[in-house]
């Protein structure tokens, strides 16, 4: 069956569960509902996996094909992105005087000497883009970009508590100050490894080298990003956000490796119902909706979840079977799947809720390249590339996202 049936089917299957839902509204459900609803998600969450099996195929034909769209495209090239690729293609003493000055364009010289080069912001940002797409961090956290990777306090309140009054003619309004704090938003030095291509590749000139070696550093860099920015320490490496957020519900003991439909409840009720309305985009773009966040772990157990009338809490969105465009919801609010979430186990912070944008990942513009064409590639028939870039992260609002944790027994 090909992707785009199993795309089809998907979405019907989707599409008859939330039918079945709406048709049921407030009624109570029978078993044989349960047990229909149920089938449904079970096939649903089959054909997911094949849906990803087919499209991780097909993501690996086109890395082996390098299908160069971009070449295809009219119009002019950007000067600075033409002076990068002929740094990537070729050796410095190889390169014309033309060529040379291009990539001195487009490229800072200051690390030439030892085959580096600070990259201008406007190739930096091509990278930096692509990894806004690869993570489940990046999509759900606000991005900010910054000149340099010096350390930075990110400024913060609390404002959930304060209120206005009322005043008596002829008396004077109250003085209430505002308590500020600040949380550290420091960025790391990440690195790509040494990414090697075949220089037969590099001589191709219908390969598009800017997208090849592009794709392999937004895989290394956005998969150690994503897992930092999810679960890291905050020692050495960003603050995770299952690190920072505060707990809001711990499991009762027994449920070491389970959740109960009252969990998700008190998950929702355990955030200020400040943080519950939904935020304005960026841009214009549609307003942002607090949601959830964990891994497929848990979405098996919540896709089967009931309420007290017997009907399920997992709204699925028949539109992310093929668009993409649509998320799963669960007691209404939009699920985002990362499985660099913990686990259920013993005192796993398993589950987040809340306001995701509340999470700052700051990216430093300072992206550096190199390429090596010395004896350990060259006898290989290979040239190597190795980037480093500097990002970081950090909740800034406490009170804005809050996790489930399981029991320790």
């Amino acid at each position: 069956m090909s992707i785009q049936a199993l795309r089809e089917r998907l979405s019907a299957l989707n599409k008859e569960g939330k039918k079945l839902l709406a048709d049921k509204g407030d009624q109570t459900w029978s078993k044989e509902d349960q047990a229909k609803f149920d089938g449904l998600m079970d096939d649903a969450e089959r054909t997911q996996r094949q849906v990803e099996a087919h499209q991780r195929m097909l993501d690996n034909e086109a890395e082996n094909n390098f299908d160069d769209a971009e070449r295809k495209r009219k119009g002019p090239r950007d000067e600075k992105v033409e002076g990068f690729e002929i740094f990537l293609r070729k050796k410095d003493r190889d390169m014309s005087s033309e060529e040379a000055q291009k990539v001195r364009n487009a490229m800072s010289t200051t690390t030439g000497s030892e085959g580096g080069y600070t990259v201008q912001p406007i190739v930096a940002k091509t990278l930096i883009e692509s990894l806004k797409s690869y993570g489940a961090m990046r999509r759900a956290a606000e991005t900010i970009q910054t000149e340099n990777g010096v350390d930075m306090s990110w400024p913060t309140t609390d404002g959930t508590a304060e209120e206005g009054e009322i005043v008596a003619q002829n008396a004077s309004a109250s003085d209430q100050d505002i308590g500020f704090g600040t949380r550290p938003l420091n960025v790391y030095k990440f690195s790509s490894k040494v990414v090697t291509v075949p220089i037969e590749l590099l001589q191709d000139s219908g390969i598009d080298i800017i997208g090849l070696v592009n794709r392999r550093l937004r895989t290394r860099i956005g998969r150690i990003q994503n897992r930092l920015f999810t679960i890291g320490t905050g020692t050495g490496e960003p603050t995770g956000l299952v690190t920072a957020a505060t707990v809001g519900k711990v499991g009762a003991t027994g449920q070491v490796a389970t959740v109960l439909y009252d969990d998700f409840v008190d998950i929702v009720d355990s955030l200020d119902v400040a943080y519950l309305e939904p935020e304005p985009g960026d841009d214009g773009a549609a307003d942002v909706r607090p949601g959830w966040m964990f891994s497929q772990a848990v979405r098996k157990v919540a896709r089967k979840m009931k309420d007290t009338a017997g009907r399920p809490i997992w709204t699925p969105s028949y539109d992310a079977g093929i668009s993409g465009m649509g998320a799963d919801e669960l007691l209404g609010y939009p699920v985002d799947i990362n499985n660099y979430m913990p686990a259920p186990a013993a005192n796993a912070k398993s589950i987040a809720f809340g306001s995701m944008r509340n999470y700052k990942v700051r990216d430093a513009m300072e992206v550096t390249f190199y390429r090596f064409d010395d004896s350990t590639y060259a006898k290989k028939g290979q040239v190597g590339f190795l980037a480093f870039c500097r990002s970081g992260g950090n909740l800034m609002d406490l009170g804005g996202v809050k996790t489930y944790q399981h029991p320790a027994t």
